[in-house]
């Protein structure tokens, strides 16, 4: 497998911050890599041409309070909590905005900052509506903790108790309450810059000045792809995820109920920060005694459907390339993964002329629902009336995922409800158990054997991954360790936002007895070289998509992995906040070891999954029992979907 040398490299830059003003772009190399002295605070430090006030502080370990500004977002310089003092200037400035360009004076905590940080403070509490007590991020929120930092402790200029705005709640995935919001514009710029859908802005000016959606209309008819990166970066309690945590304990405490959760790779390697553990602290074997005292009968591996769905999208895509190479059909390729909805929503919205390309297979998630309805149901004599499915998951999309009309093919809902890793450490924290305490416990049969390749699914590339090791093995018949040290694809690991890859077949042997009815033969695949890419974030989505509309070199791939998020699932609008860079890294690592260290490594070898297929899925993948359950088509999307 190798890199394509002529793939544009600008193609796979993701949106990066902007620690300088604009106006750097116009200065010559030679004077950007000059080096500025500057003083903070009375320590001399030297630091390259146009470094801000803020990261040069950083450098020397003086802290500065922010609250508009985020390490994932560009500059705003809005919210003026990062003031400092710059000698022979008349009033204060925004470090976060300020560049270095000669040797200046700085001071960082003088009583005229105090108080004028503490005076923003008491303006923005006095439009701040709700107790703390009350707030969905009570102890997590960063007004709350610079208030206190500050010692605001009564409200200076008021306090309005009445609601200005009201709770927008129309949306399956998340909850505005705009009577929280400071203005900071954190979201706008996450959803602008971060995933370019734009289902925020900015409208009027001075006191009426709001973050809203085109023409003021509620989230459901918004464009809006429930990726939640809007909640994962707002500081506040303005927006958080619908929490149906009280609709799961009411299905616990019904003795008529059958309470079932299957549980994802990526909240597997985040849900021990919300207990005090480093991030990408393994805590999987922990997390399922903790939720069996929650009260759930059945605790469940997602990374079984992962499985399951290498297996049905890997045997689309053989199936697909047969069409084109054989059979001289026209056929939509390359072939997009679906296991992201809210990729598969952006999709669908802005570029619904590539739907065709979309996998027909359902997500690790739906599928597992449709599963335990069905098999699950007919193995344990259970009536799927009587079943609740519960999915835990990193990513506030799958709320919307579940609740679409097409994910019924079981005769019922295939998933009820979805929690997030937020949701399901509070649900942890209620019945009184610290997760790190909790002693080891395996996954429930006959769905608790999984495959490194399912854990892997949790980090962008990981579905790339797992579709190569059991492809080409399946394919040319010999030993994917032969070509990747210790099955380490690396060509499609990392957080580059585009890779691109090639992978050449050497050869082929026999179609395996479970591609039988798929295709007739695999000789045509003998030479040949499989072109492949992976996309994380929507913004780098849009790159690949545009590429392919103009005829570029993504448009002759075969099969690209797409996820809507920065860091793939990692970075999910339901993960622990705050993510970035560092944090996903130590997650993905999290992914990664657990990986290493699973017996079964391959999909097709899950002996729980040869079981299914042996038992329940006859016809094999793309079987009509297989279609029926584990396939769907999409269409269209001109509005949210409830």
């Amino acid at each position: 497998m190798s890199h394509d040398s002529q793939t544009d490299p600008d193609q796979g830059r993701a949106p990066r911050s902007e620690t300088i003003s604009d106006y750097r772009r116009h200065t010559d190399d030679a004077t950007l890599r000059s080096i500025v002295k500057a003083t903070i605070d009375g320590i001399e430090i030297e630091v390259p041409f146009g470094t801000t006030i803020l990261d040069a502080a950083k450098t020397v370990g003086v802290t500065i309070p922010t609250l508009c500004q985020h390490d994932n977002l560009c500059i705003a310089g809005v919210c003026r909590i990062c003031v400092v003092e710059v000698d022979g200037e008349r009033t204060l400035h925004a470090s976060c905005s300020y560049p270095i360009t000669s040797p200046i004076d700085i001071r960082t905590h003088t009583q005229k900052i105090r108080q004028a940080r503490r005076h923003i403070l008491e303006l923005m509490l006095s439009e701040h509506v709700g107790e703390c007590y009350a707030c969905c991020r009570n102890g997590h929120c960063e007004l709350q903790k610079l208030a206190s930092t500050y010692g605001v402790d009564f409200y200076r200029f008021g306090h309005r108790t009445e609601e200005r705005y009201g709770r927008d709640d129309s949306s399956p995935s998340l909850v505005r309450d705009m009577d929280k919001c400071i203005l900071c514009r954190r979201c706008v710029r996450a959803c602008i810059d971060l995933q370019e859908v734009g289902a925020y802005n900015i409208f009027n000016r001075g006191y009426e000045t709001k973050v809203t959606t085109f023409l003021d209309r509620p989230m459901w008819e918004a464009v809006c792809i429930n990726c939640g990166q809007c909640i994962n970066h707002c500081p506040t309690g303005a927006l958080h995820s619908k929490d149906m945590s009280d609709d799961v304990w009411a299905a616990i405490d019904d003795p008529e109920k059958h309470v079932v959760i299957q549980t994802a790779p990526a909240p597997r390697a985040a849900i021990g920060e919300c207990f005090g553990l480093e991030p990408g602290t393994p805590v999987t074997l922990q997390l399922n005694t903790a939720i069996r005292h929650c009260g759930f009968d059945r605790v469940f591996d997602t990374n079984f459907a992962a499985d399951l769905t290498i297996m049905e999208e890997g045997a689309e895509l053989l199936q697909r390339l047969y069409q084109a190479v054989v059979e001289e059909k026209e056929v939509a390729l390359p072939l997009f993964t679906t296991c992201s909805p809210g990729w598969v929503k952006f999709l669908e919205y802005f570029y619904p002329e590539m739907i065709p390309h979309l996998s027909s297979a359902k997500s690790p998630q739906q599928m597992f629902g449709a599963v335990i309805k069905t098999y699950y149901a007919e193995l344990n004599d259970i009536d799927p009336f009587d079943i609740v499915t519960v999915s835990l998951m990193p990513c506030t999309a799958k709320k919307y995922e579940c609740n679409r009309p097409e994910f019924h093919d079981s005769g019922f809902k295939d998933v009820d409800y979805v929690l997030t890793t937020r949701e399901m450490a509070q649900m942890i924290m209620e019945v009184g158990v610290n997760l790190p305490d909790m002693p080891e416990s395996d996954f429930d049969d006959p769905f608790g054997k999984a495959t490194g390749s399912g854990v892997i699914f949790g980090a962008t590339g990981g579905v790339m991954e797992s579709a190569i090791r059991t492809v080409y093995e399946l394919v040319t018949g010999e030993s994917v360790e032969n070509l990747f040290d210790h099955l380490r694809i690396m060509p499609v690991r990392g957080f580059e936002g585009i890779k691109y890859a090639e992978l050449e077949i050497p050869g082929t042997a026999g179609v395996p007895d479970l591609l039988k009815e798929v295709i007739p033969d695999l000789d045509w695949l003998a030479g040949k070289t499989l072109k492949v890419a992976v996309a994380h974030g929507t913004a780098n989505a849009k790159r690949v998509l545009e590429n392919i509309r103009r005829g570029g070199e993504f448009a002759d791939c075969h099969f690209i992995e797409f996820m809507a998020c920065s860091g793939g699932c990692l970075g999910g609008g339901g993960q622990p906040i705050p993510t970035n860079r560092a944090i996903l890294e130590a997650r993905a690592r999290g992914i990664y070891e657990e990986d290493e260290h699973s017996s079964v490594r391959k999909s097709f070898e899950n002996p729980a999954i040869v079981q299914l297929y042996r038992d329940f899925l006859t016809e094999g993948p793309l079987g009509s029992r297989s279609h029926e359950l584990l396939h769907t088509s999409y269409t269209v999307r001109t509005r949210m979907m409830v």
